[in-house]
């Protein structure tokens, strides 16, 4: 295999390209522009000797003897450097020149020296400058000098100051190289010594791996713009498909989906509801304050099956609880017994006998539906453990409802009836009696639950907090605790009804 180039050596050779390149340009421009200003000065110089000569008194005087001209012509032409000086009449007949064979002979020069004007140009292969010679008598035009030097084509410039040129080319190019190493130097630092080909590998395998696994994850810059999202994030989130450069402000998310990805709500495993689904978030910064990624992974078949534990978990308390009060019970009748106070165990056996039978009976005739019935029936044990009087609401009814209602009844109904023991069992009534009070109203186009106790309840300011703290905080810092609240509500919205709370009543419509 060909062995790759490095990123310095890359960066260098086509730096060296681009100096080149720039060297030459400028180079070229330079000689254009040495030739173009060399032609303007010849040109001048040429003018300036003809001039000369035909300002000489001999020339004006003296066009029509040869021989006396040739001498002013000669020395203008030694003193001056140009190549030829040439003095015509009148009719373009060659009266002075360096070439003795040229003299006598006419020149066609069709040029304005003749009508009194200068002429410069380029003649063939030479600069020339035409100037006429008039009478000193009669100011008419009676001839012209022509003032000539080869042209040594636009080159000639540069290579008059060969050494300049060379010296301003090799600093350039000296500047270019260092420039081009410095350059390298820094990129290499900027990527961590990467190779181009590393670079790229490493973006095809992160696009792969981002892609590839069962997790959500959240590119986000310092600004809380979304700068990557794998398509797993993209579903469980719902975002839209221009989600990647917006920021988290603009996109329609609820307020603790927000707080979790911009970092107002910290801590490790934040839980969050998602279009009813339960995502777990972890949100790592990126060091230098350039960002964070954030992870999430979809905890709804877990919490399904962590509720279904708690329902096991709360029929083994129940079944518990029972067991702890039917066997005070026993003890207190072997206690009576061995006392032989006989009427008194006729008399307690009869006690209990009825108040299990009232409950029973006021569950049965209000409650219609057999899996509710059975969950109040049930919580009245684990009540009577703690101390708690369970009673229903005098307005209670309801039949058989549907699998699902049903369902959801259990579930809004063992949370609230949980959540009302949990904060009367840290209550300090000074022998006053703890009491939950349940109401089950079936109405025309919906079920409605009420369920009070006689402790504290919530603050007002707290009360629409409490089902999105209540869902979250606890469940960041108590493991899954507090998740009930969050779930009644998500219930109740997916039915269309609400949740809502006033002081220590709660009431949650269930609709049909």
């Amino acid at each position: 295999m060909r062995r790759r180039r490095s990123l310095a050596s890359q960066l260098l050779a086509w730096q060296l390209v681009v100096v080149t390149l720039l060297l030459c340009a400028v180079g070229a421009l330079t000689v254009v522009q040495t030739g173009s200003n060399f032609r303007s000065n010849e040109e001048r110089r040429m003018l300036s000797v003809a001039e000369t000569v035909a300002a000489n008194s001999l020339v004006q005087e003296e066009m029509g003897n040869w021989r006396l001209l040739s001498a002013p012509a000669e020395t203008a032409r030694s003193l001056s450097g140009a190549s030829y000086v040439l003095i015509l009449n009148e009719n373009r007949l060659v009266i002075a020149s360096p070439d003795p064979s040229q003299i006598g002979s006419t020149l066609d020069t069709r040029t304005t020296a003749l009508e009194g004007r200068s002429w410069t140009g380029t003649v063939g292969d030479s600069i020339e400058a035409h100037v006429p010679v008039f009478d000193p008598t009669s100011r008419r035009v009676n001839g012209m000098v022509i003032a000539g030097a080869e042209d040594p084509g636009i080159f000639a410039g540069a290579l008059a100051q060969p050494v300049d040129v060379l010296r301003y080319l090799a600093i350039a190019l000296l500047i270019g190289v260092t420039g081009s190493l410095l350059l390298a130097r820094r990129v290499k630092n900027q990527t961590l010594g990467l190779e181009p080909h590393e670079i790229t590998a490493l973006v095809e395998n992160r696009e792969a791996l981002l892609h590839g696994i069962r997790e959500g994850v959240v590119g986000l810059d310092g600004q809380n713009r979304i700068t990557l999202v794998n398509d797993h994030a993209s579903d469980l989130l719902a975002l839209p498909e221009d989600a990647v450069g917006r920021s988290v402000e603009e996109l329609e998310l609820n307020d603790r989906l927000r707080d979790v990805l911009t970092g107002r709500a910290t801590g490790v495993d934040q839980l969050v509801l998602r279009q009813g689904v339960v995502l777990t978030l972890n949100r790592m910064p990126i060091e230098g304050g350039e960002g964070a990624v954030v992870t999430l992974r979809d905890r709804t078949e877990l919490l399904a099956l962590q509720h279904e534990l708690d329902a096991s978990q709360h029929a083994t308390d129940t079944l518990r609880a029972q067991a702890h009060e039917f066997a005070n019970r026993l003890h207190t009748i072997a206690g009576l017994i061995a006392l032989k106070e006989y009427d008194e165990v006729t008399n307690y056996i009869h006690q209990i006998s009825s108040a299990q039978d009232q409950w029973r009976a006021e569950v049965g005739e209000s409650i219609g539906d057999p899996a509710v019935a059975a969950l109040l029936i049930a919580k009245a044990s684990l009540a009577a453990e703690r101390g708690t009087a369970l009673r229903m609401g005098p307005d209670s009814v309801l039949g058989r409802v549907d699998e699902a209602l049903s369902a959801d009844l259990v579930m809004v109904l063992g949370n609230l009836v949980d959540n009302a023991l949990d904060a009367l069992s840290s209550l300090n009534t000074n022998g006053a009696g703890k009491w939950i009070e349940v109401g089950v109203m079936q109405l025309d186009d919906e079920v409605q639950v009420v369920v009070r106790d006689s402790g504290p309840g919530v603050a007002p300011e707290l009360a629409e907090e409490v089902f999105r703290h209540g869902f979250t905080t606890k469940a960041a810092s108590h493991g899954e605790r507090g998740i009930g609240l969050a779930l009644i509500r998500r219930a109740c919205l997916r039915r269309g009804g609400s949740v809502s709370v006033s002081g220590s009543v709660f009431t949650a419509r269930l609709p049909w």
